[in-house]
């Protein structure tokens, strides 16, 4: 009776706060200004002289209310702030909002994930990260085409503990986000034919990894071993 109680009490709490940083990004012009990063640019600025705060703030909530991928934010934040503080702040809060997400799905269960990931998108990927957890996880959190945030609600639906994904999520997922802000911050330029060399290429990998990823992941345990 506890248990269920404590569960009916993290549900009301969760609705209340995620309702409210709904609220409170529409109130604001969030959601206009998530059309390019020359306006979410221009958001973030507003709030001087708390805008560091106000960036990470909108990239720890872009992880669990906002369909808005953090690239676009990032790739912002890197225009006003510069690579690094930009990049930093990224990381950090797209760590802690993919943990928090995952803590959340682990303690409600699939109600809570079927609020945010659809059916369509949960039959594609769940069985998914349950058969090759590590590989896929990382993978995905790699390369750009697939959805993180949702990936991270998942995950907490699996039996994958929570530091092995924590740690997933440190080593794979700032990639792309520092790839963001060094375009963001004008430090690097990639053309579309760029962008596509990069995408086949990254999708080739991804086909091989998916293949042969447990062949490679017993054989290097192995040696491990010995």
């Amino acid at each position: 009776m506890e248990s269920k109680r404590g569960k009916i009490m993290l549900w009301a709490l969760t609705a209340a706060i995620l309702g409210g940083c709904v609220w409170a990004l529409y109130a604001t012009g969030f959601f206009e200004a998530a059309g390019s990063p020359e306006q979410m640019g221009a958001y973030i600025a507003r709030c001087a002289p708390w805008s560091h705060l106000a960036y990470f703030g909108v990239q720890l909530v872009s992880v669990i209310v906002a369909p808005i991928p953090s690239n676009i934010t990032a790739a912002a934040g890197a225009y006003l702030f510069g690579l690094w503080p930009s990049f930093l702040l990224t990381w950090g809060a797209v760590a802690a909002g993919s943990a928090l997400v995952f803590a959340l799905a682990r303690a409600l269960g699939q109600g809570f994930a079927s609020r945010f990931v659809s059916e369509k998108l949960s039959e594609k990927y769940l069985d998914l990260i349950r058969r090759k957890r590590d590989v896929f996880l990382a993978l995905a959190f790699l390369f750009p085409f697939f959805p993180d945030d949702l990936l991270c609600i998942l995950a907490g639906l699996t039996d994958i503990s929570f530091q092995r994904f924590f740690l997933l999520v440190l080593l794979a997922r700032p990639w792309g986000l520092l790839v963001a802000c060094m375009v963001g911050s004008a430090t690097m330029s990639i053309p579309l034919w760029g962008m596509a060399l990069l995408g086949i290429a990254g999708l080739g990998l991804f086909l091989l990894a998916m293949k042969y990823g447990d062949r490679l992941e017993d054989a290097v345990i192995q040696r491990l071993k010995r």
